[in-house]
């Protein structure tokens, strides 16, 4: 994951000129005359200016104001940074060396995993501050609290963590980074961002993180969490105005809660930027949601955000269409109507009839549950293929549980089973897609090994 510093050169001029109230004439003469700001060049030759580019212009400007010359402020820059002693705002502090006496991130991350994994709140608690002490917030949100719970979160998934000890370390950073939050200064910066979780979406971590990091650089961010009910944002959206909305989804059944808050920001003309574990996964979602896709990584996110803020664009165009104007096809929006008029009977079939080799009554209920809510998700958002990576994922986590082997296939097949025996032909997409999962005849019944019987 590549990590956006203090210094990292990602602003344009343009940027630079609408933030610190310019001009692009002044800028050119500055770096000519007195060496500052010192942007960076990109492959074509234009000028990159970092954060720390920025707030030196916006140094120099202040010293204007209070009467200097741009030739004597530059030079007393100059001698600042020469004895060590620039005073640029809190993002601007020296980063730290890449091995404090302490031990290194990577150290300090497994001291904190150890201590969640071990339910040990106190010893958690002491490597966070020694780790906040010792490397600028950023850095230590990022590859501690971040990677941190990623680490505990891929052990669960493994099977070598509980729910129990995920939710734990998730708690405590969270504790941290609302605590982190309430001590960022006023903004700085012109416009508001809210941050949003569509409805559903109980996995608000990294778009807190985001939070955090965007008002590390003066951005006025609202934050309303997890789970945000669309009406519940349309009187925020109608009483505060932002001029961005960030949201985040992991699963594909709130990607799809995402689409109806796309299409309502859509209604009161306000921009999305959106991100999450499932566009990662199946890049082609990202072209479903109306809105701008901020990356794969949190640091790209912010960096995403923070740009469009600066330099607002339109969505993004394919073959001279606006490439999210998407609708359920004339085949999936029957498909849905009836799935859900008929999915109850599905599910009892299941109940009723031999159930699936290696399936508890405990899990088949949280399979019915789960999968009826991701084929829905797949119709609304158009394209069956998207349960695709999420079943890869199911198969993994059966695996990790100690379930059969076979115990995902022989539910799908039952499934498809009763999938047949209750849908009609508007349920076509579906049938066909549980067919692929299954090896069975799409237009026929499976083989007569594909169903346990008792």
């Amino acid at each position: 994951m590549t990590i956006m510093t203090y210094e990292t050169p990602m602003f344009n001029l343009k940027a630079v000129v609408e933030e610190a109230g310019t001009t692009a004439h002044t800028l050119r003469a500055w770096e000519r005359r007195y060496g500052l700001p010192r942007p960076a060049r990109s492959e074509a030759g234009h000028r990159l200016y970092s954060r720390r580019d920025i707030d030196v212009v916006k140094w120099l400007m202040a010293r204007q104001q209070e009467g200097l010359s741009i030739g004597r402020a530059a030079e007393l820059w100059r001698t600042l940074e020469a004895e060590g002693q620039e005073t640029l705002p809190a993002t601007a502090t020296a980063a730290p060396p890449a091995t404090p006496a302490g031990g290194t991130l990577a150290e300090l991350r497994q001291g904190w995993v150890s201590a969640c994994l071990a339910f040990d709140e106190v010893g958690a608690e002491q490597v966070i501050t020694e780790a906040f002490a010792l490397y600028k917030p950023e850095t230590a949100s990022l590859e501690m609290l971040q990677r941190g719970v990623s680490e505990i979160g891929e052990a669960w998934y493994a099977g070598k963590a509980s729910v129990q000890q995920e939710h734990f370390a998730s708690a405590l950073a969270i504790r941290h980074l609302d605590g982190l939050i309430l001590a960022t200064p006023r903004p700085t910066q012109t416009g508001r961002i809210l941050a949003a979780c569509p409805p559903e979406e109980e996995h608000a971590f990294s778009l807190l993180l985001a939070t955090f990091l965007l008002r590390r650089r003066g951005w006025d961010v609202l934050y309303l969490g997890a789970n945000v009910p669309i009406a519940r944002m349309e009187t925020t959206i109608a009483a505060h105005r932002p001029q961005l909305v960030l949201a985040a989804a992991q699963q594909l059944p709130t990607a799809a809660t995402m689409l109806e808050m796309a299409r309502f920001l859509q209604g009161e003309q306000v921009p999305l930027a959106f991100g999450g574990w499932i566009f990662n996964h199946v890049p082609l979602l990202r072209t479903r949601i109306p809105g701008h896709f901020l990356g794969e990584s949190i640091a790209q996110g912010v960096q995403a955000a923070e740009q469009l803020m600066l330099t607002p664009r339109p969505l993004p165009r394919a073959g001279g269409q606006t490439a999210f104007e998407h609708e359920i096809s004339q085949e999936h929006r029957p498909a849905l109507a009836h799935y859900r008029e008929r999915q109850s009977l599905i599910e009892a079939d299941l109940w009723q009839g031999p159930k699936p080799a290696g399936i508890s009554e405990e899990h088949l209920a949280m399979a019915n549950d789960t999968l009826g809510r991701h084929i829905s998700a797949a119709l609304i958002l158009g394209e069956m293929s998207f349960l695709d990576t999420c079943l890869d994922w199911a198969e993994g986590l059966f695996h990790n549980r100690g379930l059969p082997s076979d115990a995902l296939s022989n539910y799908l097949r039952g499934y498809h089973r009763a999938a047949q025996a209750h849908l009609d032909e508007r349920g076509a997409p579906i049938v066909a897609w549980l067919a692929t999962q299954t090896g069975a005849d799409v237009h026929g019944q499976p083989p007569d090994y594909c169903w346990p019987v008792s």
